[in-house]
């Protein structure tokens, strides 16, 4: 495996923590959003990752490590959290309204987790860097 191709995929592990991170972000604005442009209340959201490799070479040197991708974004499809307000503007007949399905302490995990990945992956290149700079002065 090249040092380059090392770089490659811790870029792409940041670059799918970065996007893990947003994701979560946009779960606690919305916490307490019960009306969307979809209609209803916010639909707390997850990110998909996927492997993927960096070119035939490395698949076969390497025995098929890679890097990571962000798929797509999805709904969950947890229930919404009925509660009684018949004052809300959103209530329905019945005096309830549906808040999202968002749960603060686990927004929490996922952004401490993203966050940590984030700085593994960044020390990884570091680590790379320092390989790159060290085969340099070896050359002079």
């Amino acid at each position: 495996m090249s040092l380059i191709t090392a770089l490659r995929i811790n870029a792409s592990g940041l670059t799918a923590q970065r996007q893990r991170v947003e994701v979560a972000s946009s779960n606690l604005n919305n916490s307490d959003t019960t009306r969307t442009a979809e209609g209803g209340a916010y639909r707390r959201k997850d990110v998909v990752f996927q492997s993927t490799t960096f070119g035939q070479t490395f698949e076969s040197v390497n025995g098929g490590a890679s890097g990571v991708e962000v798929t797509g974004i999805v709904d969950d499809m947890r229930p919404f959290d009925r509660r009684f307000d018949p004052g809300h503007p959103d209530a329905d007949k019945e005096g309830y309204v549906d808040y999202p399905n968002v749960n603060s302490m686990e927004e929490m995990a996922n952004l401490v987790s993203a966050s940590r990945s984030y700085e593994a992956n960044l020390a990884a290149i570091n680590i790379v860097k320092s390989m790159i700079t060290k085969t340099l002065e070896i050359g002079r």
